[in-house]
Parts: C-alpha cells; sequence; structure tokens
C-alpha cells in the first residue's frame, strides 16, 4: 500500500474546510472498529480508495522554517475564521506532536479548532499550554461510541471547559425505538444532548452498515455536496452542506457556560452517563 507523506500540509475539502492535520491516518480508530470509528469512517474509505493504509498513524511536521512560515501565511489568508486540526487523522495519538504544531501556529490570525476522540489525555501541562493560545477543541461524542471511549471523552470534555473553548460534537443519528438496542442508545443520546456547548452532526453511512441491517437506526437518502448519500438524521433541521453556510463554524459560534479555572476551584467531579 501508498505510505502518506510526513510532510505536514494545509489542505481544502469539498466543504469549504482548511485542515493543517499533525497526523494522518487513525491506528486507534482502525484498531478499534474494522471500518473506522462507526464502521463507516469516511476518511478511511477515501484513503482505501487511493490505496493508503489509514490503519497507520504517519505524524506530520513542518520540513523546515521556510516551509513554516509559509503555512503560516497561508492560514492567515484562508477566508473562514478557523483553521482545522483532526481531519484526515485523531490529534490525540500524539498530544505532544499537536501541541508542538499548534505551539508552531499560535500566531496565527485564525482559532485552531482541534477535533478529537480522546484515545488518549491531555496532561495537565498540555492543558496549561491550551489555555495560553486560541483554540477550540471539539470533543467527538456518539450514543454508539463504546461506553468506556463515551465517559473518557465527555471527563475530557469538561476538563477542557476549565481552560479554553471546548465543545461536544455529537455525532447523532435517528435510533430505532422498537428496536431493543435502538432504544437503549437512543436513551444515551438523549444524556448526551443535555450538556451545554453542543454541536449536532449527521452520521453518513453506507447501505451495508451493520447498523441498517440490524434496524438498529432509521436511514433515508439526502443530497450532500451534489450527490446522493445515506444518512441517520436525528434532527431534520441540523445542518448539511457547505461549511462556510454554517452558524456553528466548528463550535466558534456555539455558547457554553463560564467555567472557573481549576487552579482556582479544582476539578468538579465528572457527569453521569447511561452504561449499556
Amino acid at each position: 500500500m501508498r505510505e502518506y507523506s510526513n510532510v505536514i500540509s494545509l489542505t481544502k475539502n469539498s466543504r469549504g474546510i482548511y485542515s493543517l492535520d499533525t497526523s494522518i491516518g487513525c491506528k486507534s480508530g482502525m484498531d478499534n472498529e474494522q471500518g473506522g470509528c462507526y464502521n463507516d469512517c469516511y476518511a478511511a474509505k477515501s484513503a482505501k480508495l487511493y490505496g493508503y493504509d489509514f490503519g497507520k498513524t504517519v505524524l506530520r511536521d513542518f520540513k523546515d522554517e521556510k516551509h513554516r512560515v509559509s503555512i503560516l501565511n497561508k492560514i492567515n489568508r484562508i477566508n473562514l475564521d478557523f483553521v482545522r486540526i483532526g481531519t484526515s487523522g485523531d490529534p490525540s495519538e500524539s498530544w505532544s506532536h499537536t501541541i508542538k504544531v499548534v505551539n508552531d501556529i499560535k500566531h496565527c490570525n485564525k482559532v485552531i479548532v482541534i477535533i478529537t476522540k480522546h484515545w488518549t489525555n491531555l496532561t495537565i501541562e498540555q492543558l496549561e499550554f491550551l489555555a495560553t493560545v486560541n483554540v477550540c477543541v471539539n470533543t467527538s461524542v456518539s450514543a454508539l461510541d463504546n461506553p468506556d471511549l463515551l465517559e473518557n471523552s465527555l471527563i475530557q470534555y469538561h476538563i477542557l471547559k476549565k481552560y479554553c473553548k471546548s465543545v461536544l460534537r455529537i455525532v447523532s443519528c435517528d435510533f430505532n425505538k422498537n428496536n431493543k438496542m435502538g432504544l437503549t442508545l437512543s436513551l444515551v443520546q438523549d444524556e448526551l444532548f443535555k450538556n451545554d456547548g453542543i454541536i449536532d452532526t449527521v452520521l453518513r453511512v453506507n447501505k451495508n452498515n451493520p447498523l441498517i441491517k440490524n434496524e438498529i437506526i432509521n436511514v433515508s437518502k439526502s443530497e450532500f455536496l451534489g450527490k446522493k448519500t445515506i444518512v441517520s438524521k436525528f434532527k431534520k433541521s441540523t445542518y448539511f452542506g457547505k461549511c462556510s453556510n454554517c452558524h456553528e463554524m466548528c463550535g466558534l459560534n456555539v455558547n457554553q457556560k463560564e467555567v472557573e479555572h481549576p487552579l482556582k476551584s479544582g476539578i468538579s467531579k465528572q457527569s453521569k452517563i447511561f452504561k449499556r
């Protein structure tokens, strides 16, 4: 199979998002489920199409100072208010490397959005660093996550609120409540939506996904960027299109409750979630 380059690059996808991925590929996600998250990871499917091994994580960095400055200048010129880390790989697979890259671009004129499932957790020192830069961390969760992963993600989401903008990025589904597992998962999902500072995202699936075959989720056909796709949509009003027309902007425009910094208040006990 082809190998990913370890040279970092600024890319723009079909939704209009600019990404500066500190890693590409996702060993943790592919080890967790055969097809990646929810057995339908779009990045994994794209990698397979082009012959790349998405199950191998490659860390990406600047070639030299000239390259770093060039990328920084490009970020400053993009037509969105943020640049994203975590599109084709999860930055939590190496927080030390991600923090290093964030430090390298921290003087850009954009918010740095980090999207993660927290395969590993940030240290106190790394959290303290994030408190000094303009970042918004999106913690990606779903009722479909295994309970241990979901619980850890929720804990990290609450901890991060004490250091920076922290958003809960919920991959939601229209669960079939006439199905025993569908009903159970719908209750977990209801609990997720009780959090503040949330983003609702639509699950895209292929017709052979076990969630469809086992009648756990309800699906419908929808047009996405000019193509027909199968989706499970929890809320009819959830935006599903080009990012330039999205109000939430990966959390930049999402409100969250003010939380006192842990150096003053101590880290509080985290909220309880459904076990299944």
